[in-house]
């Protein structure tokens, strides 16, 4: 009897997403740009997404650089590469198609000029 194959996770996928950010600590900022308090509040919202958001936006498309993408030297600074949860920390009420709700204002998925070569905040190297 041959043995079940490994899972393996979509690098794109809730899940994906789930397991890398449970190795991120609200206590260690991971790129430039962030403050600790504003890492915390980042971090939280994130978190937050991820229960209540995660598998809504994956079924709709939504791409980890789209969520989670930060410029590769200069973090949140350059804001252009960032996806929609690193940028405020404000937590998403709602998930659609083409943008993510925030309480004061929301994130648009796809604008014309966005630059190339974001990475996902957790693959940042300090």
């Amino acid at each position: 009897m041959s043995a079940s194959p490994a899972f393996k996770i979509e690098p794109g996928s809730p899940q994906a997403w789930r397991e890398a950010f449970l190795d991120m600590k609200p206590s260690v900022v991971p790129c430039s740009g962030l403050t600790p308090a504003g890492w915390q509040s980042v971090h939280a919202a994130c978190f937050d997404f991820l229960d209540k958001n995660a598998d809504e936006a994956g079924r709709l498309g939504w791409t980890t650089l789209q969520l989670f993408g930060v410029h590769p030297d200069l973090g949140v600074i350059r804001s252009d590469f960032c996806g929609a949860m690193v940028l405020s920390g404000d937590l998403a009420s709602a998930v659609e198609a083409d943008f993510i709700r925030f309480e004061r204002t929301r994130y648009f998925r796809n604008l014309p000029g966005r630059p190339k070569g974001a990475v996902p905040i957790w693959a940042v190297k300090r």
